[in-house]
């Protein structure tokens, strides 16, 4: 019986999902990819990929798809949330800085975009849009998925790549684990023409100020819009059932009264009356139970102040995918699990905690504190290196040749 016999079920179609789908079939095991949602559709969200993911992309032949429908930075701007000065900038398309420093490109693109490209090169029929899954029943040698419409699956291994309120998390560690940062965002796309005040609309830029920050830059082929991400502290505690609420028109521009014009501007422009509470997930003893693992934001969902959400949700998929490929059915998949959140823990924790701490270094008052905030900014390169530099098969190599 061969790897390609394994049943495996991977519970959600975002970037991790869909990206372990392609993963497992790269290394000749198919996988059905269940998605609560009857499709695949994001409306307001791009994501910026970086190196880390780039490069596994470019392993499948991806890259040249991505490219056409994504915008390349320009710069990494920082900015002064009230005058504009850029405190400091790293070249990032020009003179093709972060290929050479990194070896992958760094992208800008919508979600929906990115969520095409990956679905497209999975297929269709291993793709069940409409299935929301209500219960995991663990059976001697296989999980049983119930969803809602009726339907029944038996299956080898459970992979949960649905998200910080993962319901297959839950299983696995029967708690939420969710915890609301105190923080919040407005988001936006917004024509670049629309945004006569911005400068340097094809930078990826932080404005840094009291208590907020913005982060923006440029998605399609040409450019031609721009995504934006403005944070706010508060409220200290989040009132409301879901993740996002409607507010008063008003409120996101008024959160950033005072600010370089072009800011309010590109806010008002999304006239997006809507309010995104921030949430992570707390450090998991455990990634998996029984014959079921999590990956992505539902093992360590972060604040995105790193811009690492869905790329370390790519580099898990492709960890996983390598582990997990030799797994008969029948076998006992936990020493693969072992080995996968040995593999992937320590890294993902490093970058949620500095996600958190960046968060409040993006929202320092006027003072000394900030001058060293800038200062560090301008070692960028130098002190995050790390982060996209990272490539995971040869992560999986160091960890085949260490003694166990």
């Amino acid at each position: 019986m061969s790897g390609t016999d394994l049943r495996i079920a991977i519970v959600g179609a975002g970037i991790g999902g869909l990206s372990l789908g392609l993963a497992l079939r790269e290394r000749g095991v198919r996988a059905e990819v269940f998605e609560q949602a009857p499709e695949l559709a994001e409306i307001g969200a791009a994501i910026a990929l970086s190196a880390n993911a780039t490069r596994e992309y470019a392993r499948l032949g991806l890259v040249d798809e991505l490219a056409a429908a994504a915008t390349i930075p320009t710069e990494l701007v920082y900015r002064h949330w009230q005058d504009g000065s850029r405190i400091a900038a790293h070249p990032v398309a020009q003179g093709n800085a972060y290929v050479d420093r990194f070896g992958a490109p760094y992208f800008g693109i919508h979600r929906a975009d990115l969520q095409r490209t990956l679905s497209g090169a999975l297929g269709s029929e291993q793709l069940h849009l409409g299935c929301r899954l209500t219960d995991l029943v663990p059976e001697r040698d296989s999980v049983v998925l119930e969803f809602a419409d009726g339907r029944v699956e038996h299956v080898d291994v459970v992979v949960g790549a649905d998200g910080v309120r993962s319901m297959v998390r839950r299983w696995v560690t029967g708690a939420d684990d969710a915890v609301y940062s105190g923080t919040s965002a407005f988001r936006g796309i917004v024509p670049t023409a629309d945004l006569p005040s911005l400068p340097d609309p094809h930078a990826i830029q932080f404005w840094m100020g009291p208590d907020a920050h913005v982060l923006h830059y440029a998605i399609g082929g040409q450019g031609e819009s721009v995504n934006f991400f403005a944070v706010v502290e508060g409220p200290r505690v989040w009132p409301h059932d879901g993740s996002i609420v409607e507010v008063p028109e008003d409120v996101p521009v008024a959160s950033f009264r005072g600010w370089h014009p072009a800011v309010p501007e590109m806010i008002a422009a999304a006239a997006s009356p809507l309010r995104w509470s921030l949430s992570t997930v707390r450090p998991l003893l455990r990634w998996y139970r029984g014959r079921v693992v999590v990956l992505g934001d539902a093992a360590h969902g972060m604040l995105p102040h790193q811009g690492q959400g869905a790329n370390t949700s790519i580099e898990d998929a492709f960890a996983l995918a390598a582990l997990i490929a030799d797994t008969r059915p029948g076998d006992d998949p936990a020493p693969v699990f072992a080995r996968y959140q040995e593999l992937r823990r320590a890294r993902t924790r490093a970058i949620q905690r500095s996600s958190w701490i960046t968060n409040s270094l993006l929202h320092l008052p006027e003072g000394p504190a900030a001058r060293m905030r800038d200062a560090k900014m301008a070692r960028f390169p130098e002190d995050f290196g790390w982060i996209h530099e990272y490539d995971v098969q040869q992560a999986l190599q160091a960890s085949a040749a260490a003694p166990r």
